[in-house]
């Protein structure tokens, strides 16, 4: 079965409507029926919508109150706008959907949007990969909510590589959260981010660490809408990427003779006398 009609995922990105991507834009504005939630996605992005458009909030709407809409869609030929928050990727219940809509014969595209980790990485001007400190970044949940984790994928299994972990939808058991990240070998002095509603008018972002963080979320009474970010990254100093060193070489750019001996010097002290420099980041 095939249709003419056409529905599309639209990462809304973390809230501020000017975080949407020109795609996101585009695709809102020529679409017939726009769906989003009032309780995740910001009212502004509306205004890209055509006056026209058939506007449908979902928040309270499961998703069989949403699949006549796709239906409709794939009888009459026309084209969905299904706004998610941060990135639809991410917990973002698209796969279902996009099983559906398959289905129904529909065409699906997604239009990708910036996560709220990121958003937030960018608030606090911190990169997240910082060289000989984190080069890994985690995008986990805690364990024990209303959709079951598979086994292996625990917060305190996580956090023993001590690399930048990303919490999402956790910040109800925040207690929990604070104990799982020091039994996986966080230490109590380790850097922390508190933040709500990312990039909203009312966007609280908090510094703390990983020993403070419960008390935190407690002070501000924040139950939802709250990201976490931890690791050694968040505070870190005095490193320097490879990338834009005189002594790194890639395709666009020749090496200086006397930084990449320097660099190689560096890296055989840090080895043991076993490595050369690569194209490390």
């Amino acid at each position: 079965m095939t249709s003419d009609g056409t529905v599309w995922f639209v990462g809304a990105g973390p809230g501020a409507a000017d975080l949407l991507t020109l795609r996101a834009a585009r695709v809102i504005a020529e679409a017939d029926i726009v769906i989003w939630a009032a309780s995740l996605v910001h009212a502004d992005v509306l205004d890209h919508a055509r006056p026209d458009a058939e506007i449908i909030d979902s928040s309270q709407l499961p998703i069989e109150g949403v699949l006549p809409l796709y239906q409709r869609a794939a009888e009459q030929g026309l084209t969905v706008a299904r706004i998610h928050s941060g990135d639809p990727a991410l917990w973002g219940a698209v796969q279902e959907q996009l099983d559906l809509c398959r289905a129904l014969g529909l065409a699906v595209e997604i239009v990708p949007g910036v996560s709220s980790f990121t958003a937030v990485a960018a608030i606090i001007g911190r990169e997240l990969t910082v060289p000989e400190v984190a080069q890994s970044v985690i995008l986990t949940r805690l364990e024990g909510g209303k959709t079951p984790m598979p086994p292996g994928e625990r917060v305190r299994d996580f956090a023993r590589h001590g690399t930048t972990m990303a919490l999402f939808l956790s910040a109800a058991r925040s207690g929990q959260v604070q104990a799982e990240l020091l039994a996986g070998g966080y230490t109590e002095d380790t850097p922390a981010v508190v933040a709500y509603q990312a990039t909203w008018p009312d966007e609280l972002v908090v510094r703390c660490t990983v020993g403070t963080l419960e008390a935190t979320v407690k002070q501000h009474k924040l139950w939802k809408h709250t990201l976490f970010l931890v690791g050694p990254a968040l505070a870190a100093e005095g490193t320097r990427s490879h990338l834009y060193h005189p002594g790194h070489f890639h395709t666009f750019r020749r090496a200086e003779p006397a930084a990449r001996a320097e660099l190689r010097r560096q890296a055989s002290t840090r080895t043991g006398g076993t490595a050369t420099p690569g194209h490390t980041p």
